[in-house]
């Protein structure tokens, strides 16, 4: 999905690159402030009148707190002048003043193909009783709780140790919640303090969800069984969630101006100290330093309590450098297909075929009837004032109707909504539409439910139906024609998983030393549910209602990985976020259904670690991976250090006092004890380089068991491992390791690199322990 606000997104990256904007800027904009944790004056009845009077002390001018935080962060939130928010910095008990950022969402059969059979009676869901005490909270658009995926029979009392509450809201009494969504709450100061006075008419003061994205996740990660389902027919079957009876707490902080940094954070905030197990975000924004995202701040708070927090990894893809929400401590999930699809296919005059994807429900073509085709590119059917350029991506306005009345319209992908384009061209008078892929798109393909007759092809189809247009144009008394061949649900396809096109890819800007995204899960054209009053297509116009809605996004794949943490967590109570995120990694796989390796699905090649990190997940393998590399605290902080960030911004994100002598005696960041190994040469005419990881694991499969090394390295480097085997007498016990990587120079014009991935394996007979190993060399540009 690309940006709701590219502009602001920009503006706020500078800010974050100069901490404030120029001081004779006058105009408001939120911060967040941290203050020292337990300095508060016994004169203040309570933090909030403290932070009131702090805010007095820097300015006459009234200012209104926003939200309070004292959970996973200890401060405020206020809109504040650039000077006041400086002013404020100064301040002795003041740790640091961070500028909002605005964030975007990032947006059945899936369960069948990750393995969660409900008729074993062995296996996750039954061990865990589908998740049934575990709480999951759910950070987006709020939620549709009528929907049958949300009812609570045969669940249990809520759990003893829930302190969550319902707050009630416009059309969201307190009978809304019940035993399967035990808590609702909204946040939007922040989004208000920006945007104005919410538009009640279009929006609900209350969890209740008016956009749709929220309902969808939190059915993928703990919807009930419902049958039957489909959408406007398609994919008909068992709809059900990753985690069936988990419960569901939701905070709803994404709204019409999008999903803001204060909102997000005093959701945090609350999750935490209501009592859920898992946090689940399907948001992002720009990637800052840690100190500086907030979304980090409150993961990391989070993950100190022992919350595991699982979110979306970016839709920026394929393109690199474009993974979102990098930090160690946050599970981050890039999206894959599934094996089943929904085939339109447009067949052209002059007998090609060429393949593509849609969820049109409605009144087709008349078959065997071949429709006039026009591609909007061409100046000629512009608008009154158009240009091909507009046309071309069928923008408001942009389309003729004397030239597209009747025919099939050829758009290309980007900038408005692919729904929106189906919108301008129904208006125009078109009968079809024919999405096409541009050059970075490839031939990734997302299935829509359109308005009118319409389907998406790959760059490739693209060109060929546009060269079969301009040519038939150009023959004396040629009409080009076309139609759709609508095929509906198409199951056990192969090959799948492949890695989606828009799923955003590393390597990760912010940490190169950590690779990301950590996995990969269904995130094409998942099936979930969906609110009553808003179209499939998500447009105004759209007046179509359906209980489940087809979407896909890394906001699908995301949720996938927040039922499946709960499901670990409730088998394995003890276990750590680190320890269930390295379960998840080390038992994911890199091959298709077909036994080969996985493949891109925006060009057809294989596929990389920088495109699905460890893998796609492996639920049932992930019950018991033998070992785990598991993560404190002060392993984070001392990840820090070895990163360069400052005593101070290591406080900002973890509460804690560091003293990085000690860790920058210890090692490299590349040492945090992460499941993947990943290490940066710079090459400045060095003939040959090294490194060294070390590695914790702690045995959690056999009790006496003897785990030998497999290594497969990287093409033309030499990898050691020592020691080449762990005896492990019991179950609980860590074992030491060290990987030793050795390179020698590459021939690379300045400014460029070379990337080359490879394994480190432990096996016990029985569990199989994979760690990817990528290898980066870089020639500076000097």
């Amino acid at each position: 999905m690309s940006p709701l606000f590219p502009s602001l997104i920009l503006l706020f990256f500078f800010f974050t690159t100069l901490t404030f904007p120029p001081p004779s800027l006058s105009q408001t904009s939120t911060f967040i402030i941290q203050v020292q944790h337990d300095s508060k004056p016994s004169i203040f009845p309570s933090h909030k009148n403290w932070y009131q009077s702090s805010l007095s002390s820097i300015s006459t001018t009234p200012t209104t707190i926003i939200h309070t935080y004292d959970t996973v962060f200890h401060g405020f939130s206020a809109q504040l002048t650039p000077q006041q928010a400086q002013n404020l910095e100064l301040l002795p008990h003041v740790i640091t003043v961070i500028p909002e950022q605005i964030r975007t969402l990032h947006t059945t059969r899936s369960p069948h193909f990750l393995g969660l059979k409900t008729a074993d009676r062995t296996g996750l869901l039954h061990e865990t009783d589908f998740g049934s005490d575990l709480v999951i909270g759910v950070i987006d658009t709020g939620i549709w709780p009528e929907r049958e995926s949300f009812n609570d029979r045969e669940l249990g009392p809520v759990p003893a140790k829930w302190k969550g509450q319902c707050l009630a809201g416009r059309d969201f009494p307190v009978s809304s919640c019940n035993r399967k969504i035990i808590g609702a709450k909204y946040f939007s100061g922040g989004y208000e303090a920006t945007s104005g006075k919410m538009n009640e008419t279009t929006e609900y003061r209350s969890v209740r969800d008016s956009d749709g994205h929220g309902t969808h996740t939190a059915s993928i990660a703990a919807g009930r069984y419902v049958s039957p389902a489909s959408t406007l027919g398609f994919a008909k079957g068992v709809a059900a969630g990753m985690a069936p009876k988990a419960r569901l707490a939701v905070y709803k902080v994404c709204w019409s101006g999008g999903c803001f940094d204060s909102d997000i954070l005093a959701a945090f905030d609350a999750a935490v100290a209501d009592g859920v197990d898992v946090v689940s975000l399907s948001v992002g924004g720009v990637v800052v330093p840690y100190h500086l995202d907030v979304i980090a701040i409150g993961a990391f708070g989070a993950s100190d309590a022992g919350v595991f927090v699982s979110a979306s990894a970016g839709n920026g893809g394929p393109g690199g450098l474009t993974v979102t929400n990098v930090a160690p401590w946050v599970a981050t999930v890039g999206a894959g297909t599934i094996d089943r699809d929904f085939p339109a296919d447009v067949k052209l005059g002059n007998g090609k075929v060429i393949p593509g994807v849609s969820i049109y429900g409605g009144p087709g073509l008349t078959p065997g009837r071949m429709y006039p085709i026009v591609y909007a590119g061409s100046t000629e059917h512009g608008g009154e004032g158009g240009d091909g350029y507009s046309s071309s991506l069928c923008l408001e306005g942009s389309l003729d109707p004397k030239s597209v009345r009747g025919k099939i319209v050829v758009c290309d992908r980007g900038i408005n909504s692919r729904a929106d384009k189906g919108e301008v061209v129904k208006k125009s008078g078109g009968i079809g539409m024919i999405l096409a892929n541009g050059v970075f798109d490839g031939e990734g393909l997302v299935a829509d439910c359109h308005i009118l007759p319409a389907t998406s092809v790959g760059a490739i189809g693209g060109d060929v139906i546009r060269s079969y247009i301009a040519s038939a144009d150009k023959s004396v008394g040629s009409v080009p024609t076309a139609t759709i061949v609508f095929k509906g649900t198409r199951l056990g396809v192969r090959p799948a998983p492949v890695v989606a096109s828009f799923s955003a890819r590393g390597p990760n800007p912010e940490s190169p030393e950590i690779l990301k995204p950590d996995v990969i899960a269904p995130g094409l054209n998942i099936l979930a549910a969906w609110p009553d009053k808003v179209g499939p297509s998500g447009i105004a116009s759209d007046h179509r209602r359906t209980e489940f809605n087809i979407l896909s996004g890394t906001s699908m794949a995301c949720p996938h990985v927040s039922g499946l943490a709960a499901l670990l967590k409730a088998a394995h109570p003890d276990w750590s976020p680190a320890a269930i995120k390295s379960a998840l990694m080390t038992t994911a796989y890199t091959v298709d259904n077909k036994g080969d390796p996985m493949l891109d699905e925006s060009n057809g090649n294989v596929s990389s670690v920088f495109d699905y990190g460890a893998g796609h997940v492996h639920p049932e393998k992930a019950l018991d991976p033998g070992l785990v590399y598991d993560i404190s605290v002060y392993d984070y902080v001392d990840f820090l250090c070895n990163s360069n960030y400052t005593t101070k911004n290591i406080q900002i994100i973890t509460r804690k006092t560091a003293d990085c002598r000690n860790a920058k005696k210890a090692g490299h960041s590349g040492n945090l004890n992460y499941p993947s190994l990943s290490a940066v040469f710079q090459q400045y005419g060095k003939h040959k380089m090294s490194t060294h990881f070390i590695r914790t694991v702690t045995n959690v499969g056999d009790p006496k068991s003897v785990y030998k090394v497999t290594i497969n390295p990287p093409e033309g480097m030499v990898v050691t491992v020592k020691p080449d085997t762990l005896h492990f007498r019991r179950i609980g016990q860590k074992l030491n390791f060290l990987v030793r990587v050795q390179t020698r120079e590459v021939k690379l014009s300045p400014g460029s690199s070379l990337v080359k991935s490879g394994s480190v394996v432990w096996f016990d007979g029985k569990h199989t322990v994979t760690s990817p190993l990528v290898v980066t060399m870089q020639q500076p540009l000097d």
